[in-house]
């Protein structure tokens, strides 16, 4: 699923070599919505981008303003008897906004971009969902999170 959103960058991570053959770089988006009602509404949402797509974030400063367009991405992974899920919103493309906020809310109702084809989840089923050999679910940490 595609998805495109606008917003400011909050925060930018530096990239994190997980294995050999995966590395992820991860960003803080602050999406602002001003609702009918007066009221201000800011949430913030945690992207990612992988391997070659790292480097997206290198032309990018906190305070900026983008448009991020990413897929939802989903795991399953069972601990305990239990099969517990993460969800991961991984970037594919990012790029400069100078947009009003009437034609962010436009944009963002439009139907997105299709994304790039796919190849293939870099985080499969019973891997890593967090992509840090640090966070393995397997272990029993005494807590449900798997971080």
């Amino acid at each position: 699923m595609a998805l495109e959103v606008i917003g400011e960058m909050h925060i930018i991570h530096d990239t994190q070599q997980i294995t050999d053959t995966f590395a992820k770089r991860e960003f803080v988006l602050k999406m602002t919505d001003h609702a009918s009602t007066g009221m201000t509404y800011t949430n913030f949402a945690t992207f990612q981008v992988v391997n070659n797509n790292c480097s997206l974030l290198d032309n990018f400063s906190v305070g900026d303003a983008v448009k991020v367009s990413f897929n939802l991405r989903g795991n399953a992974w069972e601990k305990d008897g239990v099969t517990r899920y993460i969800t991961n919103l991984n970037a594919w493309r990012i790029e400069r906004a100078h947009a009003t906020q009437d034609q962010q809310q436009h944009t963002q109702s439009q139907a997105p971009t299709p994304p790039p084809p796919s190849t293939g989840n870099p985080t499969p089923f019973g891997s890593d969902p967090f992509g840090s050999e640090d966070s393995n679910p397997a272990k029993d940490s005494g807590d449900d999170l798997p971080f």
